[in-house]
């Protein structure tokens, strides 16, 4: 049957439980076992879908069309698995469900409380994650620190899940802090210590503490956690300050982490293959060059707002041996008189990312005709090809009010539009157009060059769309529509040939970028922002 493993965490946020629960998938993946991960968000937010990128950072889509926490954006770059509808969980969707069962009839007039009815819907939704997926071993992360009101509900779920299935198929990994304490210089082993208390108040034994520390732990610190926190030694893993997040699962290869869940398990220790990921570690420590790429954005201020981004940006840097140096450029300030020519002095490629509603359009749209104008290599995301089309109608076609839908409904030359099936959706949350569609790229085009496909599949997560009524103009000026949806007419590519790089997409790439694996828009993007370096 399916294992699985549940990543909590203890003492403060950002400890890393993302991380290492990415981690440990990726060495038993390296190992032949089937992987699939899962996150528990304790929010009552149905979804991250209709929640301020300030906030909580970027929302990830998976390839089935959810909107999820970032974190698994994450999980499918470590592991390389395309996740779905059941490795995002929320309050807000449990509750939903439990309430529509309710309403239909479905507990025969029985009292509905948290124990048993909501702790069941969540082990419902551990034990689907397992058979949607088909997976060895299921890793579920759970959002928030233990002690937390919000998650106290997934934390009994668990500990029912443990008495149910026993050890011998459910593992415990707790994250927590060991400080080190200038003055004194000393580890301090107390906050591990209280976590696992509080975690223990709540019915749950963990069976590997992993802790974030500035150093290496000496025996006898993991000693002092192995007594007061009645663990084996060996379970104590540390998980040190790094540079390079992907020295991670070597640092716990080394402490035999993986070894210590197979064997809880019963499962056989087969031989592991990470020379894939140790070619990585050692490409990312030894970058001999480096370029920089500005990000214009309009929620700069958290750059987690844009993680997948940047990091497609650093894969397609490690495929060239390149440092990618993010300058960070707030589109509301290029709507002032700020000199373009400063602001983008060094960069040799500009990219401008998704998002939603008129703040910060006409500094993104200053961007692009700087890039466009000033031969700077390209690459719009979403968002980034609508306003690319606004900019080129406006300065090229001559149509200087091109604007779209979403920004003035009452604009009299809606060059973007609402899409025709969303003008009567009223709810705003996971009603866009999200998910996995057919792009048909045309050949003897730039878009073509970089895939070397005819037909891809790519990730969406938008609600307006190129109005069709304008393409003829547009491409009498010279705009190429190299990708379109077939079955829906929609556009989905667009380049200007008369430049060395420009091309932009109505899905989101970022989404598909591996660190092994760079996304080709991407690794053609930083290409092309090398060679221009070079000229």
């Amino acid at each position: 049957m399916t294992k699985f493993v549940f990543v909590t965490g203890g003492v403060v946020s950002g400890l890393g439980k993302g991380i290492t629960a990415s981690s440990l998938a990726l060495l038993l993946k390296s190992r032949g076992y089937k992987v699939f991960m899962q996150k528990f968000d304790p929010y009552i937010n149905v979804d991250p879908g209709t929640m301020s990128p300030f906030q909580h950072g970027e929302v990830f889509v998976t390839a089935d069309g959810t909107e999820t926490d970032l974190d698994l954006g994450h999980y499918e770059r470590f592991i390389d698995e395309e996740l779905n509808y059941t490795s995002n969980i929320t309050t807000g969707k449990i509750y939903s469900s439990v309430i529509e069962k309710e309403r239909r009839g479905d507990y025969l007039g029985a009292t509905v409380q948290i124990v048993p009815h909501i702790t069941n819907e969540i082990k419902n939704k551990v034990y689907e994650a397992g058979t949607s997926s088909n997976a060895d071993i299921v890793i579920t992360e759970i959002g928030g620190t233990i002690g937390d009101i919000e998650s106290q509900a997934f934390i009994e779920a668990l500990r029912q899940l443990r008495n149910e299935l026993g050890k011998e198929n459910t593992l415990f990994v707790h994250t927590t802090l060991v400080p080190y304490i200038y003055g004194s210089n000393e580890l301090k082993t107390k906050p591990t210590q209280h976590s696992v208390i509080e975690l223990r108040g709540m019915g749950i034994q963990p069976d590997i503490i992993v802790c974030r520390t500035p150093v290496v732990l000496e025996d006898s610190i993991k000693s002092k956690i192995s007594l007061f926190c009645s663990i084996p030694k060996e379970n104590v893993i540390d998980s040190i300050d790094v540079t390079n997040i992907y020295q991670i699962p070597i640092n716990y290869y080394n402490q035999k982490m993986d070894e210590l869940v197979l064997n809880q398990f019963g499962l056989d220790i087969r031989k592991s293959n990470l020379s894939d990921w140790e070619n990585l570690v050692n490409t990312v420590n030894n970058l001999d060059k480096e370029i920089e790429i500005s990000l214009v954005g309009k929620y700069v201020e958290l750059h987690d707002a844009y993680i997948s981004v940047v990091e497609s940006l650093k894969h397609a840097g490690y495929f060239y041996k390149t440092k990618i140096n993010i300058n960070w450029v707030d589109s509301e300030q290029l709507e002032t008189d700020i000199n373009l020519n400063e602001v983008f002095k060094n960069s040799k490629g500009i990219i401008v990312p998704g998002g939603f509603g008129n703040r910060g359009i006409e500094g993104k749209i200053k961007a692009i005709e700087y890039a466009r104008c000033n031969k700077i290599p390209y690459l719009g995301l979403c968002l980034g090809l609508q306003l690319a089309v606004i900019e080129f109608a406006r300065n090229v076609c001559g149509i200087t009010d091109a604007s779209s839908k979403e920004f003035n409904e009452l604009c009299l030359n809606p060059v973007i539009d609402l899409m025709a099936n969303q003008k009567s959706v009223i709810n705003m949350g996971g009603t866009l157009r999200l998910g996995n569609f057919e792009c048909h790229i045309k050949k003897n085009t730039l878009a073509y060059k970089c895939y070397n496909e005819e037909f891809i599949l790519e990730r969406h997560r938008h609600r307006y769309e190129v109005n069709n009524k304008y393409r003829d103009i547009l491409q009498e000026k010279g705009l190429v529509f190299s990708g379109i949806n077939d079955k829906t007419d929609l556009v989905e590519m667009i380049e200007y040939p008369n430049h060395p790089f420009f091309i932009a997409c109505q899905f989101h790439p970022e989404f598909k970028s591996r660190p092994t694996r760079p996304h080709p828009l991407f690794k053609a993007f930083i290409k092309a922002s090398i060679d221009s370096k070079r000229k």
